[in-house]
C-alpha cells in the first residue's frame, strides 16, 4: 500500500508517524481543559470529542467519546470500528468535501497533554520472545537448559496489575524491595540497584470473551497495539522469583505510548511467526501470518546529555504473537474483558545490538554498553530517560506509535516516610 494523501500538509511526510494510513487513537488535553478523545493526524489532533457533541459523529445512542477516552468506543465491536475509520478517513483524505469546518476540530499536537488512552482492565505480561529467554536462560541456568521444557508449546505468561500502568511521559520511581546477594546469608531492603527495561508491544483486547477462543478468534478480539516498556527491577526479581515469578520487581510502573494504533493500520504489514522447531497443539496453531513487520530501537539520554540508540529489533522476531497469547489466556475459561491488556514479552533480534533489555545487553552486568556520551551502563542510572519507538515503514510512509519514554527519578530516602503514615 502507498501514502493515503491528505488534506492535511504535514500528514502527507515520509517522516510523520501519523498519517492518514495510520489514524491512532489516544486522549488529550489543552491547558486546564477536560481530557477528550482524538485522532493523530500529521502534527494535529482531531478532537472527536467535540466533534460528538456538535453532531458531527453519530455512532451509538449514547455518547462514547464524553468520558475521555476509547473505552466506550472499543466495546461497540469490530463493525462500528471499520465504520469510525472509513468515516475519517472520507473526512481527511485529499478533496474531502467540510474541510473548513473539519479544520476547526484540529489541535496542535505540541500543546496538547497526553494522557491513558482506555481504562485499562486488567494487566497480562508474556515471556514469548526466543531470542530473550534464550539470552536469560543462558545466563541463569546455561546454554543447554535455557529453555524451560515448557516454552517452545506454549506462550508463558503471569498475571500483572493494572493499577501502576502510566502514560508515556510519566515519570518512574526507582522502587525499593527486598534484595540479597548470593554472598549475603539474609535480605535487606533497600533501593533497586540493577533497574532495567522491557522493550515490548502491548495488544489491547476490544471484544470480551467467556470461554475458550481460537487463535483467529482472538485475533479479531484485539483492537489495536500500543509500544510498552516494563520497567524491571532485576536485583528483586532475583531473590523472589522463584518458585511463582515475578512480583514486587515488576509492580513499579509499565509505560503504554500514548497512541492506540489500529489493528487496521497494520494490516498491510502482517507476516508470519518463525519456523516451529516442535508443531504447537491445534488449539495454537497460527491462523495465517499473525505477527506484524514493526521496527522498534531504545534510545537512552542521560540527564542533560543526548540520546544514544542502545538497540534496533523488530517485532517480527517474537516466536508466540499476541493472538495466540490470547487465545492461549482464554484456554482454562479465563473471561476477557474489554480494555484488557497484554504485554508482548521483551522483543530481541539474533544479534547483540537487538537486544531489548540492558539484563541482555550488558549480559547480567558483565558487559556494559557505552553511550555516545562516553558513560557506560549495565542498568538505569537516576535521571536516565528511555525513549522507545516503533514504525511500520510503508512504500513513502510510515505508521508510528509515538515516543513512549519514562525518566527514572531517585528513590526515596525512606519509602515509608510520608504524611498520614500508620
Amino acid at each position: 500500500m502507498t501514502l493515503l494523501r491528505s488534506w492535511i500538509d504535514s500528514a502527507n511526510s515520509a517522516t510523520t508517524d501519523f498519517p492518514l494510513n495510520n489514524l491512532p487513537y489516544g486522549s488529550f488535553s489543552t491547558d486546564e481543559s477536560h481530557v477528550r478523545c482524538g485522532v493523530a493526524i500529521g502534527d494535529r489532533i482531531l478532537d472527536v470529542s467535540s466533534m460528538e457533541e456538535d453532531g458531527f459523529l453519530d455512532l451509538s445512542e449514547e455518547f462514547v467519546f464524553a468520558v475521555g477516552d476509547w473505552s466506550d468506543f472499543m466495546a461497540l465491536g469490530p463493525a462500528v470500528w471499520a465504520t469510525f475509520r472509513a468515516r475519517l478517513t472520507a473526512m481527511l483524505v485529499e478533496g474531502a468535501a467540510d474541510q473548513t469546518e473539519i479544520a476547526r476540530y484540529l489541535v496542535p499536537m505540541d500543546a496538547a497533554q497526553m494522557h491513558l488512552p482506555f481504562a485499562i482492565s486488567e494487566y497480562t505480561d508474556f515471556y514469548a520472545g526466543r531470542h530473550h529467554a534464550t539470552n536469560v536462560g543462558t545466563m541463569f541456568r546455561g546454554a543447554e537448559n535455557a529453555l524451560p521444557p515448557n516454552w517452545l508449546h506454549m506462550p508463558i505468561g503471569y498475571n500483572g496489575r493494572a493499577s501502576s500502568v502510566v502514560v508515556s511521559g510519566t515519570e518512574v520511581r526507582r522502587p525499593w524491595g527486598q534484595l540479597k546477594a548470593p554472598t549475603e546469608e539474609t535480605p535487606r531492603f533497600a533501593p533497586c540497584a540493577r533497574f532495567d527495561l522491557e522493550l515490548e508491544m502491548g495488544a489491547i483486547v476490544g471484544v470480551g470473551s467467556d470461554g475458550p477462543v481460537s487463535v483467529a478468534e482472538a485475533d479479531a478480539m484485539i483492537f489495536g497495539y500500543v509500544l510498552l516498556n516494563d520497567w524491571s527491577a532485576r536485583d528483586i526479581q532475583a531473590w523472589e522469583y522463584q518458585p511463582l515469578g515475578p512480583f514486587q520487581s515488576k509492580a513499579t510502573a509499565t509505560t503504554i505510548s500514548p497512541w492506540i494504533v489500529p489493528k487496521a493500520a497494520l494490516e498491510p504489514f502482517r507476516c508470519e511467526t518463525p519456523a516451529r522447531e516442535v508443531p504447537l497443539l491445534p488449539h495454537l496453531q497460527d491462523a495465517g501470518p499473525m505477527l506484524y513487520d514493526i521496527a522498534l530501537e531504545v534510545g537512552l539520554a542521560p540527564e542533560g546529555a543526548a540520546e544514544t540508540v542502545i538497540a534496533r529489533t523488530n517485532y517480527r522476531e517474537m516466536y508466540y504473537s499476541s493472538a495466540q497469547q490470547l487465545a492461549h489466556h482464554s484456554t482454562s475459561g479465563c473471561p476477557m474483558n474489554v480494555g484488557d491488556l497484554l504485554g508482548s514479552g521483551t522483543i530481541s533480534g539474533p544479534t547483540k545490538d537487538s537486544r531489548g533489555s540492558l539484563l541482555e545487553l550488558s549480559w547480567g552486568g558483565k558487559e556494559p554498553i557505552t553511550l555516545e556520551t562516553g558513560e557506560t551502563r549495565s542498568f538505569l542510572e537516576d535521571g536516565d530517560t528511555l525513549t522507545l519507538r516503533g514504525a511500520a515503514l510503508g512504500d513513502g510512509y510510515r505508521v508510528g506509535f509515538g515516543a513512549c519514554t519514562g525518566t527514572v527519578l531517585p528513590a526515596l530516602a525512606d519509602p515509608f516516610a510520608r504524611e498520614g503514615a500508620l
